[in-house]
């Protein structure tokens, strides 16, 4: 098999192709959740501890050589990410357990049971039984 062939037939799987549409919609889904973040949650965060813009706390370590730029711990970013993380998780949660749930419903459900189709010496024996019955 050549080359390009085995690589078609990989791409074009459906597996992959789903784990790239996630993927795509996964990335602009955390886009949403940051600007949520940043933008909504941690303002209203920061105003009720004392007017506190979270994209502005961090420590300033100095220069240990002059001329040099001092070195800045961001912790309030880490904190926005950390936020953005608990959030996507949480809503991936809320998926799995939804998708969960579904799938317990339908293991759930006995599937509807089809009449056995009866075998030839099935059906022979019963002709036989009908006809010695008329006999009687």
């Amino acid at each position: 098999m050549s080359f390009a062939k085995e690589f078609k037939e990989f791409a074009v799987r459906g597996n992959v192709v789903d784990m790239a549409v996630g993927i795509v919609i996964g990335a602009a889904f955390g886009k949403i959740v940051s600007s949520l973040v940043a933008d909504v949650f941690m303002p209203p965060i920061g105003w009720l501890i004392g007017g506190v813009d979270f994209s502005d706390l961090a420590v300033t370590l100095p220069a240990l050589i002059e001329g040099r730029e001092p070195v800045l711990i961001a912790y309030g970013k880490f904190i926005q990410t950390v936020l953005d993380f608990t959030i996507v998780a949480f809503a991936i949660f809320m998926v799995i357990k939804g998708i969960n749930r579904i799938k317990r419903k339908e293991e759930a459900a006995p599937p509807p049971a089809a009449e056995p189709v009866p075998s030839k010496e099935e059906l022979l024996l019963t002709e036989i039984r009908d006809l010695l019955k008329q006999k009687q």
